[in-house]
């Protein structure tokens, strides 16, 4: 029997951005102590609820740049994959932290139809232009690696939610500055809940379905078994899975039932060339067999 090994690179596409997630991580922490500080020295509610709530990105982007740390340590005797499947990690519970925080927005802006508070249209108006600002350079730092990490992705949806808030916020500002009217805050604080809560869905179930090793979205494995048996001197394939360990790193394993006669090296060779070709899949393990071996069934 030939055995063969595709091998992907060890560095996750996560890693490949861990400066700009650093820089974001700063900008956003600084400015929730801007705002925590401005929201006691105005006694804005608002202000305050806002800082509790760039508190949670703060956590949710100190988790996705740990993962990315960690994730880059070598694979050990025992962790073999080493620790890529922190970053999928750190998605799933920043999917989590945002699903809490569009809960609580929500119920907060209920509460707040019911009996709005005095919130102050200037202070507020300011503090919401400069987060903004900060919320803007942050965005423009992920955006590349949302593209590539579902880590990032998280980390992402975290600075947009901040953007899209203080945008929010510096319209309910102006509403209140110019026409006193207490209800553009809790209407804004609502539709922000509401927008966040179908893209973390998304990335939840993104989360998940790496997590429970699913096919990744599109690639059918049944097709991909047909295209390796039209493959000169292949009889059959079996036992083939196919899956993400991580952003960038797909995984497929399978045995390949080779014709008598036929150069292993050149199967194997066809069978690597079209996973990675045609789908991407660069990180395998292909066992060939002779056409009269007698497979035992083992638990998948």
């Amino acid at each position: 029997m030939g055995q063969g090994h595709g091998h992907a690179s060890a560095a996750t596409a996560g890693g490949r951005h861990r400066r700009p997630l650093f820089i974001a991580f700063g900008l956003t922490a600084g400015y929730m102590v801007v705002e925590l500080i401005a929201g006691l020295v105005f006694g804005s509610l608002a202000l305050l609820s806002d800082a509790a709530h760039m508190g949670t990105d703060v956590l949710g982007l100190g988790m996705a740049l740990a993962a990315i740390t960690l994730a880059s340590r070598p694979a050990t005797s025992q962790r073999t994959y080493g620790t890529y499947r922190l970053e999928v990690l750190a998605a799933l519970a920043n999917g989590l932290l945002l699903f809490g925080v569009a809960g609580y927005v929500l119920y907060e802006a209920v509460q707040r139809l019911s009996d709005p508070p005095e919130v102050p249209g200037l202070p507020l108006l300011v503090v919401a232009v400069l987060g903004l600002v900060v919320n803007l350079i942050s965005f423009r730092l992920l955006t590349a690696g949302s593209k590539e990490s579902i880590n990032l992705r998280g980390a992402y949806l975290e600075v947009l939610a901040d953007m899209l808030g203080s945008v929010g916020v510096i319209v309910a500002a102006i509403v209140i500055y110019t026409t006193g009217w207490p209800y553009a805050d809790p209407i804004v604080g609502a539709a922000i809940g509401l927008f966040i809560l179908p893209r973390t869905w998304k990335l939840t179930a993104q989360a998940l379905r790496i997590l429970m090793q699913v096919a990744p979205p599109g690639m059918d494995v049944e097709e991909i078994r047909r295209r390796l048996i039209e493959l000169p001197d292949v009889l059959d394939v079996h036992d083939l899975h196919v899956w993400t360990l991580t952003s960038g790193i797909e995984n497929a394993t399978g045995h390949v039932v080779v014709a008598d006669g036929a150069d292993y090296h050149d199967v194997l060779d066809r069978v690597l060339a079209l996973l990675a070709d045609d789908y991407g899949i660069t990180h395998t393990t292909i066992q060939c067999e002779p056409a009269h071996h007698e497979e035992h069934d083992t638990p998948v």
